[in-house]
């Protein structure tokens, strides 16, 4: 069975009655701080938890919107808490039919309200009784249609054993006593054989919810003698006592011990079993571990009692506490630490994982997990690992979960997203395409916004030059030479603009890793802080010398050079004058030959400190020149190019 849609109706923030469709793999609860993400999921567990945890039972106190509780309570009228429309599959509905019969019950979702007091309402359960008694008495070799029409009007086992009792046949008799099931209507519904269907089929087929937060990560140091509660109310014991669960372990096998060393190698080996599922997903840093430590601590405690003179009397009391320590110990640097002093993004990962073990020993059941903030104390990357896990999850396992990080939200998966979005009137929950707060988009608009950042580097290797003139005229000169079968730039290198000298390093930095391949190649040092940059990333052995070439390296007789030298002076001015028809014509004999570049040459003579480089580029593209259009020097000299800067990629 999948969970289709979810209606909140009156439940803390939720003054409203809020609708919303959930898909059949992963949703995701988009909103700010205190939005109401968190009720959303815990409205939901609490309709069907997947244990008996009296945290997860809806309670009118605490959990009724505090502005209409008084009207509530005035009225004497339950109130509704959650609605939950399921999909019935087609396994479950071949059960169906192979219980009651084919034709008796054809729907094909099921409507669960769950009210205050925690109590089920099936909404629009049909099912066809005569269908049914058709079916059955035809089965069991007794039907008539006097007897069908006596057992249509039958409610419950009462009214059977009347029927039966008008029947001296044992024939009759015996194929009677097997329907009795089927009317036993232990819900009193109207319609026996629906309640059938739902009581017997439906209800223990339904997904079973598991939440997990943050306050479910497991602490350090395990009071043993807690778990041997019946109720154990902080979350992260909770998570202690799976741990021994899913390690075979009694609590009480433990007190009772004298040594631990079996206790322990039991805990070793479920640690394994998790970690090894963990590090297919922790990238961030796989040289931990956990290690675990039991040991008994004796302490006198001073308490004070009523002595048979009925004096008070202060005693030294021996106390003794079984403790369990969890550390992380770092195999590289053999340093161990208290487990809640080392990653709470590792913590969280691998205390899931224990909670998670729980329900997938239970092979008879269905579970549909709730996530709140996971992965909230990761790094981003660390996140990206959690996405990876989660999309994995959910193959098997229907998944909703919140966040407010744009590294937690799928930009290429957008339609999974559901807003929340607190107003006067209450929580509001709508479609990201219909919400309109900025603060509550920003997450979307951010995650957006990295994935376009991520994309300009659509390759493992990038060629970082300065500007866009660079990436339009590398990219046109390559085409003509690739189409006359000479050398060009290989067609696995993407040439990225950076937006000058100054910002290269920058993008160097941030790309280091990324475990992407970058050289870069770059008009002759002109800018002092763009060089400075350089020289240090150089220095700090970010980048190698050997990845940044420089124009005037293929150019003889140049000290510094630009892109446009490479060109034959006549084919780069030919560009010049017919992207700049408003100039006069510049011919070679106009420029100043005593200054080292054409550009500085070219704003001499037209009396202007810079002039628009991007315009003679993109003339080269409107113009669609072909190899013509250029002397064989210009050809040339690109070619020298990109032959050198295929090699540093090679």
């Amino acid at each position: 069975m999948k969970l289709k849609e979810v209606t909140v109706h009156k439940y803390k923030s939720f003054e409203s009655n809020q609708t919303f469709k959930v898909e059949d793999d992963i949703t995701i609860l988009v909103g700010m701080n205190e939005s109401g993400k968190t009720s959303v999921l815990e409205s939901i567990a609490k309709t069907n938890y997947f244990q008996n945890d009296k945290k997860f039972k809806f309670n009118k106190t605490h959990d009724y919107p505090r502005r209409e509780k008084k009207k509530m309570d005035k009225s004497g009228v339950m109130p509704n808490a959650v609605n939950c429309i399921y999909s019935i599959d087609n396994e479950l509905s071949k059960k169906i039919d192979l219980e009651v019969g084919e034709g008796v019950f054809t729907i094909k979702e099921v409507s669960l309200t769950t009210d205050y007091k925690n109590t089920d309402y099936w909404n629009n359960m049909k099912a066809n009784n005569s269908v049914f008694i058709e079916n059955k008495t035809k089965e069991l070799g007794i039907g008539s249609k006097t007897l069908n029409d006596k057992l249509i009007k039958v409610k419950n086992t009462k009214d059977l054993d009347a029927i039966i009792n008008e029947y001296k046949d044992d024939g009759i008799k015996s194929g009677l006593e097997k329907l009795k099931p089927y009317v036993s209507n232990k819900w009193e519904w109207n319609n026996p054989i629906a309640e059938y269907i739902a009581r017997i089929i439906i209800k223990p087929a339904l997904p079973k919810f598991l939440y997990y937060d943050e306050y479910y990560a497991l602490p350090s140091r395990i009071v043993i003698e807690k778990l041997e509660k019946e109720e154990i109310e902080e979350e992260e014991f909770k998570t202690a006592k799976a741990l021994l669960e899913l390690a075979d372990l009694n609590a009480q096998d433990i007190l009772d011990a004298t040594s631990f060393e079996d206790y322990v190698a039991e805990l070793e080996a479920t640690e394994a079993i998790i970690s090894d599922e963990l590090f297919k997903y922790w990238s961030t840093n796989n040289n931990l571990g956990i290690e675990f430590k039991i040991e008994a601590k004796e302490e006198t405690e001073k308490r004070t009692i009523i002595n048979r003179n009925q004096q008070e009397e202060i005693l030294d009391v021996k106390i003794v506490e079984h403790i369990l320590d969890i550390r992380v110990k770092n195999q590289r640097t053999r340093v161990s630490l208290p487990l809640k002093n080392r990653s709470r993004g590792f913590n969280w990962f691998f205390s899931f994982l224990v909670w998670f073990k729980k329900i997938q020993e239970d092979k008879d059941s269905q579970y549909i997990l709730l996530l709140d903030e996971p992965g909230l104390n990761l790094h981003a990357s660390a996140q990206s690992d959690m996405l990876k896990f989660i999309e994995d999850l959910s193959e098997n396992y229907q998944i909703i979960y919140t966040t407010h990080s744009p590294f937690s939200i799928p930009s290429d998966k957008l339609e999974r997203i559901r807003t929340v979005l607190e107003t006067e009137n209450g929580s509001v929950i709508s479609d990201s395409i219909q919400e309109k707060d900025p603060n509550t988009l920003f997450p979307l608009q951010a995650a957006l916004g990295y994935d376009i950042a991520q994309n300009l580097f659509i390759s493992k290797k990038n060629l970082l030059v300065e500007g866009v003139s660079d990436l339009i005229i590398l990219t046109a000169i390559s085409g003509i030479l690739e189409k006359e079968g000479r050398e060009h730039l290989k067609s696995n290198i993407t040439v990225v603009p950076t937006g000058g000298l100054d910002k290269v390093a920058t993008f160097i930095s941030l790309l280091r890793g990324s475990k992407l391949e970058i050289a870069c190649l770059l008009d002759s040092y002109t800018d002092p802080k763009g060089k400075a940059k350089l020289d240090k990333m150089i220095a700090l052995k970010i980048i190698h010398k050997s990845k940044i070439r420089f124009f005037n390296e293929f150019l003889e007789g140049y000290k510094q050079a630009d892109l446009e030298d490479l060109f034959f002076k006549q084919d780069y001015l030919n560009l010049f004058n017919s992207a700049f028809s408003e100039h006069k014509d510049i011919k070679v004999s106009d420029l100043d030959g005593a200054l080292p570049t054409i550009i500085m040459q070219i704003n001499k003579q037209i009396g202007k400190d810079r002039f628009n480089h991007y315009r003679p580029a993109n003339e080269l593209l409107k113009l669609g020149v072909k190899k013509e259009f250029f002397s064989s020097d210009t050809l040339d000299n690109f070619e020298k190019v990109f032959v050198e800067i295929n090699k540093l990629y090679d």
